[in-house]
């Protein structure tokens, strides 16, 4: 979030809260990549300790997140989300939306493609509206996976991971490597044209991570989950996804 006017809608199991407010917001959408523990929320957040104590016994009395003993250290807690984030203000949102409207009206439109362009378009358009569009791209995207798990033959991993990275590049849908294979950990370039466009805010990773998602749950017959190590940039920088 942008400023301290900020405001976000997250839903619990007893409905909807609004918050205003930017540091447990900063918190909740720090949560959004998975459990973080106490210390990596104050280095994040950039807060004295005392501070982020009351805002985190805050959220866990809306309900909004979860603290559990660190398994590792039983002298530490750790965080994870109870909510969705369902909607948040319109800033930055609204101005990528529209730089991505004059990009559609300019002559540079051909170039990047109509269907990317009104692709991106459409991801920036939820984010003007305030409608956080995270979980519902992140399921679209499993389905996706799924149904493109049907062109993929192999079951075998190292098979599948080379017949992925053909089929990514063949149909320009980007290109990825593996960093490791225990656990899982890929690395994901320009998903979708992400990198080519020329406004860099990221608003694909869920969606990455649900096409992945998608396709090892139907090779593979698990339920899995693909958390972000990398941070989202105006570099646009390859994202880091690790298996759960």
């Amino acid at each position: 979030m942008n400023n301290g006017d900020s405001t976000a809608i997250f839903s619990t199991e007893a409905g909807f809260i609004a918050l205003n407010g930017s540091v447990k917001i900063q918190i909740l959408e720090f949560l959004k990549n998975g459990s973080k523990s106490f210390d990596e929320i104050v280095n994040h957040t950039g807060k004295a300790k005392a501070t982020i104590s009351v805002h985190l016994k805050d959220l866990r009395s809306c309900s909004l997140l979860n603290e559990q003993v660190d398994p590792d250290d039983r002298r530490k807690k750790i965080y994870s989300l109870k909510c969705h984030y369902v909607a948040c203000s319109q800033e930055p949102g609204l101005k990528h939306y529209l730089d991505m409207l004059d990009l559609i009206s300019s002559t540079d439109f051909p170039k990047f493609g109509s269907l990317l362009c009104v692709f991106h378009a459409v991801q920036y358009g939820f984010l003007a509206n305030g409608i956080n569009c995270d979980p519902i791209m992140r399921n679209i995207g499993r389905d996706i996976g799924k149904s493109f798990a049907h062109n993929l033959k192999s079951t075998e991993p190292d098979e599948l991971f080379e017949e992925m990275e053909e089929f990514w590049e063949k149909n320009d849908i980007g290109k990825f490597s593996v960093l490791s294979k225990e656990p899982l950990k890929l690395e994901v370039h320009d998903f979708f044209g992400c990198r080519s466009l020329p406004i860099k805010t990221k608003v694909l990773c869920t969606f990455v991570k649900g096409v992945f998602e998608g396709v090892f749950s139907d090779k593979f017959a698990i339920d899995c989950t693909m958390e972000n190590l990398s941070s989202c940039n105006h570099n646009c920088d390859p994202c880091i996804l690790i298996m759960k």
